[in-house]
């Protein structure tokens, strides 16, 4: 078990239940908008440094302050249920004291006032949103609807993946820049071409599914060069180092995977010169897709199966039985694997083991940084 791991269950764990109504899953869920509430409450504070233009741009204000002052409410309401059904109450006081702590700040009625609209910034807005979204839809879902009932969702290495998904959201602006510069290098370059003229005369919903098929062709290739160039793989490792599949585990991507990888993706994207709307939309749909692929759920998708990546295709990417090692690499289109014969699909059957033979990645966040680099792999 990863330190941080165990230092959350000494801190918040204890031997009572954990089912509905035992006031467990709303003290978590008190926590976990508590913290949300703190940061939106620093983002309005600290708009500068902590808020990026892309969201800003896109949220009304009016908006954003509805959001914070429902999660800083129902940080504090679910706290006082917790408390109120649960023997050990940290977690329902947790809460409710970031709650508190949020409201005395100034809640969601700060000001907010940008004083340098060019300042680089944290993105901390950028992943409290995101994170308040997507655990709202898939925490849920693979509760309700789970493919293994025992995992819970506070499972192995659960606080890794976590600190994953903060740290690619804080530093979004560093890593667009790097993703997007040879695809803008690319859009000039190509800007006198005249497929340029036809593509963007094509309606938006064709041109959306050109991006996704040329946006998968690309992450098709990649992810094949990730698997069987060692050098690369020593990078890929980290994302199949997971020993569980939950919403959470396809953020383990080492920052060098994540960077080569959707550049590559990109890059096809500008030089074609496809509509940004309809890009807008792919990057919306890959959002919830790269998630949903990962979760923690069983749907029965037979019907899609033959034409979308389905939560049970991806999980044999990520299985440790021996048939299905360096197969399923496409993320949207499976007929991509079948067309170029990577495609492993038992019918019917789902993975007994994920990871890696052997699990030769170490288990924090900062180990598996440098674990790539280093001359014991294992």
């Amino acid at each position: 078990m990863p330190d941080l791991d165990r230092t959350f269950k000494q801190l918040f764990g204890d031997d009572e239940p954990t089912a509905a109504g035992s006031g467990w899953w709303s003290g978590a869920a008190s926590v976990f908008c508590g913290f949300l509430a703190v940061a939106g409450v620093a983002c309005f504070l600290f708009p500068d440094w902590l808020t990026t233009a892309d969201v800003r741009t896109r949220l009304p204000l009016s908006l954003a302050r509805a959001i914070l002052q429902t999660v800083i409410v129902l940080a504090f309401v679910l706290g006082l249920a917790s408390t109120a059904l649960r023997r050990r109450k940290v977690l329902g006081l947790l809460g409710m004291s970031l709650a508190a702590l949020a409201s005395l700040l100034g809640g969601s009625g700060i000001d907010f006032t940008l004083s340098r609209t060019d300042a680089p910034s944290i993105g901390l807005d950028w992943f409290a949103l995101n994170v308040l979204l997507l655990a709202a839809l898939f925490v849920p879902l693979e509760r309700l609807w789970p493919l293994r009932p025992e995992q819970s969702t506070f499972r192995h290495a659960w606080t890794t993946d976590t600190l994953y998904f903060l740290t690619s959201h804080l530093f979004v602006q560093v890593t667009t820049f790097l993703i997007l510069a040879p695809a803008q290098a690319a859009f000039a370059a190509f800007a006198d071409q005249p497929w340029r003229q036809a593509i963007a005369a094509l309606p938006l919903v064709i041109q959306f599914f050109a991006v996704l098929l040329c946006a998968d062709l690309g992450e098709y290739f990649i992810h094949r060069a990730f698997h069987v160039i060692p050098m690369l793989w020593r990078f890929h490792a980290i994302h199949h180092s997971s020993l569980d599949m939950d919403w959470l585990a396809g953020s383990r991507l080492h920052i060098v995977d994540v960077i080569v990888t959707r550049a590559v993706v990109v890059f096809p994207l500008f030089a074609l010169g496809f509509d940004q709307r309809a890009v807008a939309a792919y990057l919306v749909f890959v959002s919830f897709h790269a998630v949903f692929i990962h979760a923690n759920v069983r749907f029965d998708l037979r019907r899609l199966e033959p034409w979308i990546v389905t939560p049970r295709f991806h999980h044999w990417h990520h299985a440790k039985e021996r048939a299905a090692i360096d197969k399923n690499f496409a993320v949207h289109l499976p007929w991509i694997d079948r067309l170029f014969g990577t495609a492993y699909e038992p019918a019917g059957q789902w993975p007994s083991h994920y990871g890696i033979e052997g699990d030769p990645v170490p288990g924090d966040i900062l180990r598996q940084t440098v674990w790539p680099f280093s001359r014991d792999r294992g």
